[in-house]
């Protein structure tokens, strides 16, 4: 059981006639604290740990009531406060604290939560990819278009320097602004350059093309549209928008006789070639995705076949993809099967795989003639295929050559990883379509 001593200190102060209560707490053998109490008497009316009051109503008996009143509450307050106090965890200077706590209760009242200001638009932006579940290589796409919309509120700041991209005021002006931005950012690189030291990109920006802009400006609809679900925003921005719609030209791929020669090509004045070749062969075989490409190793292969997820899709839809093993990808395989740990192929920066791409196209001669469409100008232009081909041509080999064969999308999709009923696949019906025509022409 707790206990609480009063004694009066033998120090009197000269003025006031008067010395300080002394307290004494006891909690048991372990639990001894001693403090002061703040409180003043007179000697003369301290006796035997109480405050003796005087027998006539005064000034010092009014004084004296209050005195002894406050020690008797001190008590409680300290009894009440032992026993809800971690023993374990119990400060030398409890005693001290615990006789303020109950002199200046004003001192300990928790302080009312600071209004927090709303966060601005690129802190939302920031926390949305925060919390939102989407994969690194998606967020930093996102990161692309936020560094973007930092340098057009900069470039808007040059002509109007109280401009500022909110989420109070954000509207379709903003929007169209951004849009037309977008088209000619490469060209604010000369006009402003201390903007883009202050808030560079690894690459410098090029000119973009339409279909970029639109994957852009889907990329901010995504997070307005989740600001508005998060309450933080009353109107939508985008409601009277319309954007420009994607053209994709008809895709070019790798003949099954293109794929033969590149794959017997013969490489061996240059180890690099070859290799990057074995690896360009197996991704045509495979149809999967270059992030995914790189992310394989030997525990991808199961059962004679590749399993993965396709990073692209996991988050909406993380189904497992699986591409049983040809013969081709299996020599492949079985070529680099010494590689140290676990690593399934001898891969490249992505940049020099794609650099080497095009010089085994260049080497092998495949270079015919294919028609592209440019991007940028949206106009169709003739190039040798040597000089656009990257890794994602091995894709579009892939699918090309099994939907040719097998004209339901929905099993196609199952060995390349795209979502089913994607819209991807009206553009190699056009290639059906196409060859169908030329059948057709025999006849004339």
């Amino acid at each position: 059981m707790a206990k609480v001593n009063y004694s009066l200190s033998t120090k009197v102060n000269t003025q006031t006639k008067k010395a300080e209560i002394y307290i004494r707490f006891s909690g048991g053998r372990d639990f001894v604290f001693r403090a002061k109490t703040g409180y003043t008497v007179s000697p003369s009316r301290f006796k035997d740990g109480v405050v003796i009051l005087p027998r006539f109503a005064n000034d010092e008996q009014k004084e004296l009531v209050s005195v002894k009143k406050n020690l008797e509450s001190l008590t409680t307050h300290l009894i009440d406060s032992w026993l809800e106090v971690d023993k374990t965890a119990i400060a030398a200077d409890w005693l001290t604290v615990e006789v303020d706590k109950y002199r200046y209760p004003e001192k300990y009242i928790p302080a009312e939560p600071l209004e927090v200001e709303p966060l601005n638009f690129f802190d939302t932006f920031l926390h949305f990819l925060e919390i939102w579940k989407i994969s690194d290589v998606r967020r930093k796409n996102y990161m692309v278009v936020f560094r973007s919309l930092q340098r057009f509120e900069k470039v808007q700041q040059v002509k109007s320097p109280k401009y500022r991209l909110s989420l109070d005021t954000i509207c379709i002006d903003d929007i169209r602004k951004f849009e037309k931005f977008m088209l000619t950012e490469h060209e604010s690189v000369i006009k402003y350059p201390k903007i883009y030291a202050a808030i560079p990109e690894s690459r410098r920006p090029q000119p973009r093309g339409l279909n970029t802009i639109n994957v852009n400006m889907t990329k901010l609809r995504t997070f307005i549209n989740w600001c508005i679900s998060e309450e933080l925003l009353k109107k939508n921005p985008f409601k009277g928008y319309v954007d420009t719609p994607a053209v994709y030209g008809t895709p070019y791929f790798l003949t099954l006789e293109e794929l033969n020669h590149l794959y017997y090509f013969d490489f061996s004045g240059d180890t690099e070639l070859c290799e990057q070749r074995d690896i360009f062969v197996f991704q045509c075989m495979i149809g999967c995705r270059v992030s995914d490409l790189y992310s394989f190793t030997k525990d991808s292969i199961v059962n004679d076949a590749v399993e993965y997820i396709a990073r692209k899709t996991k988050e909406d839809r993380p189904v497992t993809v699986r591409v049983p093993l040809n013969t081709k990808a299996s020599a492949i395989l079985f070529k680099y099967r010494k590689l140290p740990k676990k690593q399934l192929l001898p891969l490249i920066f992505e940049q020099w795989y794609n650099l080497n791409i095009k010089k085994i196209f260049a080497q092998a001669g495949l270079t015919r003639i294919v028609t592209v469409l440019n991007q940028t100008t949206r106009i169709e232009e003739k190039r040798p295929l040597n000089e656009i081909a990257s890794s994602h041509l091995a894709r579009r080999t892939f699918i090309a050559n099994l939907y040719n064969k097998v004209k339901d999308p929905n099993q196609v999709s199952k060995l390349s990883g795209h979502k089913e009923g994607s819209k991807a696949f009206a553009r190699y019906r056009e290639i059906d379509e196409a060859q169908n025509k030329q059948l057709v022409s025999l006849f004339d």
